[in-house]
């Protein structure tokens, strides 16, 4: 391996050396603030080496990973997203573990896996990758021991990660035996040359199966509400962002790498997905009382939102979920940021019941309006980055003459509107009972808060430069 292909996988290279690092030094020190000071310092500077690494792109680093401006965009977001998980940590742990340390250690290796989902070109840097996330993700889950929801859905979210995983290597082994290669970008030419056999379309359906489940499209996703509210909420966070973000950024890569010929019976299964997984999120989010189960019902509708621009293709498909999924990171980071600040005091518990919002926005107007933006951006509301990313949504299924499509999706825009109305009602209606006022956030969660306000009013009202950045990224993968 040359300096230059060392210079390529930078950011890799800091965040696994310095994740190693920092797990062996918390056996020794496990104490919360020397941990949360090191992974820090690692993420940032991982972020920081982003901007080594792309003189080097594009580059076939390894057989296994390929670095270009597509695969640096993502590991930015991801990163990003891991800093401000990170921060809203800090605070929330404090009355929960006393020895929080393995926890910071646990968010860099699951930026570990994330980066290198988003840099795969290969199925088995996908599958190291993926394994290395969700391993994480079940120390990070269940975090929490003294809560027993914390530690069920740690067990489901195992036993949902069990099932992708099976099912993605039997997928590649069917591929591999009628293919004889793993590799993304030999493996469009030979599908296309029409001489496969039914195993290789076969391990195709499987390995979506498979990110069917990470990404909870239905019907894949009957435990994702439970594990989004029995984890941590900072954990839950970065579930709900970095962790899809990741594998969503692989399945694009994948879909249009191996998609050398138009696949009309994968735009098919894409749109059922489509169209299933965002009306059943919404519907359902409509019957939640619960805040985090709602956000979770949330989140599965927006994965199906983005299977459009999946199914419209380049160059406006590509480009609009690069858009939607920096808008989305700052939006959920924000929500679920209120709901940790919110439960920072509490030893066990969380403040999730939409009813102990009551009266937030007199017990603590800023936390209130950052909640409100929040759910507005996730509306689609003009003045927030939920704007513009719906709408280019929306505009690549109009440029292609997905209508069908379009208008399902217009009106589960309209159904969310009213669940989180319900939240907005609550936090801005008069309380009651108790009137002690909620906590203030801690100038780490404070910092993560007001940097996903900032992302989401500045790219609500100036979106160019994101624009700019996603349209580059994208470019690499559709041309």
């Amino acid at each position: 391996m040359s300096f230059v292909d060392l210079q390529a996988i930078l950011p890799l290279l800091v965040t696994a050396y310095g994740g190693a690092v920092l797990m062996t030094l918390v056996a020794f020190a496990p104490g919360r603030r020397f941990a949360f000071g090191g992974a820090l310092a690692v993420l940032i500077a991982a972020f920081g080496s982003i901007f080594g690494a792309f003189p080097a792109s594009p580059r076939q680093a390894t057989p296994l990973l390929i670095i270009d401006p597509y695969s640096l965009y993502f590991a930015g977001l991801v990163l990003i997203a891991s800093i401000l998980v990170t921060l809203l940590c800090h605070r929330y742990l404090q009355p929960r573990e006393k020895t929080s340390g393995a926890l910071f250690a646990l968010i860099v290796f699951a930026t570990v896996g994330m980066i290198t989902i988003a840099a795969s070109a290969h199925f088995v840097s996908f599958f190291l990758g993926l394994e290395t996330l969700s391993i994480s993700l079940y120390g990070l889950i269940g975090y929490t021991r003294r809560r027993k929801q914390s530690l069920e859905a740690a067990a489901k979210y195992l036993v949902l990660a069990a099932t992708a995983s099976a099912f993605l290597l039997f997928g590649i082994a069917l591929i591999y035996l009628d293919t004889g290669t793993m590799d993304f970008l030999r493996l469009g030419p030979l599908l296309a040359s029409g001489e496969r056999s039914m195993s290789a379309y076969l391990g195709l359906v499987m390995v979506l199966v498979a990110i069917g489940f990470k990404l909870a499209f239905v019907p894949f996703h009957m435990w994702s509400p439970d594990v989004y509210q029995g984890a941590p909420a900072p954990v839950t966070a970065l579930i709900a962002t970095g962790s899809k973000g990741a594998v969503l950024a692989l399945l694009l890569r994948l879909v249009y790498t191996t998609s050398t010929a138009p696949k009309p019976w994968l735009f098919a299964v894409l749109a059922v997905l489509s169209i299933a997984t965002m009306s059943v999120g919404n519907l359902l989010a409509l019957l939640q009382t619960n805040v985090k189960r709602l956000l979770a019902y949330s989140s599965i509708a927006h994965l199906g939102y983005l299977i459009i621009p999946l199914i419209a293709g380049p160059p406006i498909g590509p480009l609009s979920i690069a858009f939607y999924l920096a808008s989305y990171f700052a939006t959920n980071i924000a929500a679920f940021g209120v709901v940790s600040v919110l439960s920072a005091p509490m030893e066990v518990g969380e403040v999730e019941e939409i009813g102990e919002y009551r009266g937030l926005s007199r017990r603590n107007p800023l936390l209130a309006a950052t909640m409100a933006l929040a759910l507005l951006s996730l509306t689609g509301i003009p003045l927030t980055s939920g704007f513009f990313a719906k709408l280019y949504i929306l505009s690549s299924a109009a440029q292609r003459g997905l209508w069908a499509l379009l208008v399902i999706a217009v009106i589960n825009s309209g159904i969310s509107a009213f669940y989180y109305l319900r939240v907005l009602i609550a936090m801005y209606t008069r309380a009651d009972g108790d009137q002690t006022p909620f906590p203030k956030p801690g100038a780490a969660a404070a910092l993560a808060l007001g940097f996903s306000v900032a992302v989401i009013v500045f790219f609500g009202v100036y979106p160019t430069p994101l624009l700019k950045l996603a349209e580059a990224a994208t470019r690499i993968i559709a041309p």
